[in-house]
Order: C-alpha cells, then structure tokens, then sequence
C-alpha cells in the first residue's frame, strides 16, 4: 500500500534533517496533531491498527500501528499535549512465537521464518 504524499514527504523530511544536522534536526517542524485524528486516519486511510504500546521514560505514550501490507508507523502522545509522527515505512516484519518448539515466525509474507538456530 502506498502511503499518502503529504505523510511521506513529512517523514522524510524530518529524516533527512535529522542525517544532515544535529541542529537541523532540533529546528525541524514535528508532525503533531490530536491523538484521535492521528489513530483514526491510520485506521481508515492506511489500514493500520496498533499492534505495541509502551511508555517512554518521561511518560508520553509510544505505539507502534502496522498493516497487513507491511506499513508502519510510530507514534508519540505526551502527556497533557500532542501525538506526534516519529516514523513511518513499510516492509514491516511482525514475529510471533512459534509454538511448544520456541523459536519466532514472521507474521507478514514478505519474509521467511528464521532457522532455529538464528532464534
């Protein structure tokens, strides 16, 4: 699936800014807005659903939304304040135990199960 122009060009412009320059990066607009707004566009527009969730070290919530496509994006809400983008791609690889044998299989097609003795 093909990610809309406007979300691509923001991530990797702040990607590049982030390469080039420390400063650059400090100086770069971040892709902000209402959690809900966020959540649902990448719901309905993207066909992502939030597949992880974590709390980062000053309490801003961090979600990672995948699609069946592979897409990707991860997501920052701070506390009191906005969700912002902190990336966005594809070819994502989501893994999953591989039964009473142990060992990950990867949940999208794209990629094969790891040996056993690389898990």
């Amino acid at each position: 699936m093909t990610r809309s122009l406007t979300l691509t060009a923001a991530v990797l412009a702040l990607g590049i800014a982030a390469i080039t320059s420390p400063a650059a990066a400090q100086n770069a607009q971040m892709v902000c807005g209402e959690r809900v707004e966020i959540v649902n566009a990448l719901e309905s527009g993207h066909h992502e659903k939030k597949a992880a969730a974590g709390l980062s070290g000053n309490g801003g919530l961090v979600e990672l939304f995948t699609g069946e496509a592979g897409t990707w994006t991860l997501l920052l809400t701070l506390p009191g304040g906005p969700t912002c983008l902190l990336g966005a791609g594809e070819a994502w690889e989501g893994f999953a135990e591989k039964g009473n044998a142990g060992g990950l299989v990867p949940r999208n097609t794209s990629m094969q199960a790891l040996p056993d003795d690389m898990t």
